[in-house]
């Protein structure tokens, strides 16, 4: 296309989506960066400081590996941020990314609040600059913070520090992110975060053809934009949409909301809040019609945790509402509602990793806890912590090379299969066991076949259109269907989704003589239906499964 400076190439939710989609992600970071590198394209990746690339803090021996792989991957540059602004959880990436020979870009994580001030924000920055960072990111997660105040901090740090590049990421949820840009731009920002359709707006970025736009008007030097290759972009992620992602978007995710603006959530996250709170909503609406209350609709819920979340907030110490404080404030305010709804008190149900934040084992809160949080933990015997919170995890590679060890597994290139161990230890199990493959596999069946009965399709109707575009697998010969050649009941059928090439084993037909005859796939492709079960009998020219070919899944 001709106008990015830098791509965005690997971070958490990369990582763990590969994972959980059965595939290696050191696979596709190469992969993905390679093509980017060989034409001059910076590529960047998100780190979450203390917690890396996951919800949960890392040791600083796992941290420390992490920049050498990444670095050995193609990744150019890494945004350091953590979700306090303590410094003391991002300093230490500011040196591991020097030390690989990576840029450090340290981002500010922007909310809006009486204590995220400019004078708060810009001291911050010059102690990550002082640390070594050349960079500063504005991460407006949310796409809350207030254009003004942004336009008079970009100035702050360049008035400052002219010779450092700052990059403005700002969400459009609430609306105010084209505003935002032409303020941080206008007051010397450098480079601007923008997406592109279908992805772009709604609780994502600006589209990078009106940001283009609005700065060229403003006279502001931008790249020219190959139109033709847009929209060769534009159709291929259109395509991976329609192939699987698409089914895991939540629609509200491609609606801006005001009501952002008060609880000053990020909109990646409504997603999952959504799924919650459908989770719950059949719950505590049995629980309100058993007490002869109205029942609560969706719509109702969300106006409820939201303000709920606006409640809590500034009692636990205004922490800015990203990965993962903004999970964490998220569900102190679902409990809070589901525990009033009930008719109980607030603050009963707060799970482990909200204490930690409380309690300042994940840094230090921006500002003061309410008394009355304060109060809770005594009674609890917990206690505050102000030490570094890197202290509270040690060094922990020793024992993930003695689990790979034991499992004959190598720690691969640049010791980038050890890495994944230690950053995503559950998920890169199942990965490796092929329980992952399997889980995401279903989960996509299910989805699909949601999908078509909402819009009012049969079983029958469903399965009709599967095989109008699958190839049979018919039975060679009569005799009884066996699934592995351990010829046990306790065999089972392929998966949904299961990929098959041509020199593959299909299955096995037990002849009236004796034999077990191999029935091969003879061609590439992955199943769609399985007909019949282990140890059915069957005769010639029967119908054992449907089969997509490989060159219409491409």
């Amino acid at each position: 296309m001709g106008c990015f400076a830098r791509v965005e190439t690997n971070g958490g939710a990369f990582e763990q989506v590969n994972l959980l989609y059965g595939e290696n992600p050191n696979i596709a970071v190469r992969t993905f960066t390679k093509p980017l590198n060989d034409v001059g394209i910076q590529t960047h990746m998100l780190d979450r400081g203390l917690n890396g690339l996951r919800m949960f803090p890392v040791p600083a021996d796992v941290r420390k590996l992490m920049y050498k792989v990444k670095k050995a991957q193609g990744v150019d540059i890494t945004r350091i941020f953590c979700g306090l602004n303590d410094v003391r959880n991002i300093i230490p990436s500011i040196k591991y990314a020097l030390e690989a020979g990576m840029i450090p870009q340290a981002a500010l994580c922007i909310t809006f609040s009486p204590v995220h001030t400019v004078e708060y924000y810009a001291n911050i920055a010059d102690q990550l600059i002082a640390a070594g960072a050349p960079e500063i990111c504005l991460k407006d997660m949310a796409g809350v913070g207030r254009p003004d105040m942004l336009g008079k901090l970009t100035k702050a740090i360049k008035d400052k520090h002219p010779e450092v590049i700052i990059q403005y990421h700002g969400h459009s949820g609430p609306g105010l992110s084209m505003a935002s840009i032409l303020e941080v731009c206008k007051n010397g920002a450098d480079i601007i975060d923008v997406a592109m359709e279908p992805l772009s707006w709604g609780k994502v970025h600006p589209d990078l053809l009106s940001v283009q736009a609005m700065l060229k008007d403003a006279g502001f030097q931008v790249p020219e934009v190959d139109m033709k290759a847009y929209m060769k972009a534009r159709s291929l992620t259109q395509e991976f949409i329609d192939d699987f992602l698409g089914y895991f978007i939540d629609p509200t995710n491609k609606h801006t909301s005001s009501l952002l603006l008060g609880c000053g959530l990020p909109g990646g996250m409504m997603g999952s809040m959504m799924a919650d709170l459908k989770g719950v909503q059949s719950g505590i609406n049995m629980m309100l019609k058993s007490k002869n209350q109205p029942e609560v609709a969706l719509d109702d819920l969300v106006v409820m945790l939201f303000d709920e979340v606006e409640y809590v907030w500034p009692k636990l110490g205004y922490p800015p509402l990203v990965t993962p404080f903004s999970q964490y404030v998220k569900n102190v305010a679902l409990m809070n509602v589901m525990q009033l709804l009930k008719g109980e008190e607030r603050w009963t149900v707060i799970d482990p990793h909200s204490w930690d934040m409380i309690l300042g084992k994940s840094g230090k809160l921006p500002g003061e806890l309410a008394p009355e949080i304060i109060e809770l933990a005594k009674s609890k015997g917990f206690e505050f912590s102000t030490e570094d919170p890197q202290e509270n995890f040690p060094d922990a590679l020793e024992s993930f090379k003695k689990e790979m060890d034991e499992n004959g597994w190598e720690y691969g290139p640049d010791n980038e299969e050890l890495f994944e161990l230690a950053m995503h230890d559950r998920q890169y199990r199942d990965y490796r066991s092929g329980v992952a493959k399997k889980r995401f596999q279903d989960e996509l069946q299910r989805a699909k076949d949601a999908e078509m009965e909402k819009k009012g399709y049969t079983e029958e109707d469903i399965k009709k259109m599967k095989r109008a575009k699958a190839e049979p697998i018919t039975a060679l010969e009569k005799g009884q269907v066996f699934w592995e050649a351990s010829f046990t009941s306790g065999s089972t059928p392929p998966a949904i989704g299961q990929r098959f090439s041509p020199e593959e084993t299909f299955c096995y037909i037990g002849t009236m003589w004796g034999t077990f005859d191999r029935i091969p796939a003879n061609f590439s492709g992955r199943i769609i239906e399985v007909c019949v079960k282990q140890g059915a009998h069957v005769n010639k020219g029967d119908v054992l499964a449907y089969i997509e070919r490989a060159e219409i899944l491409a």
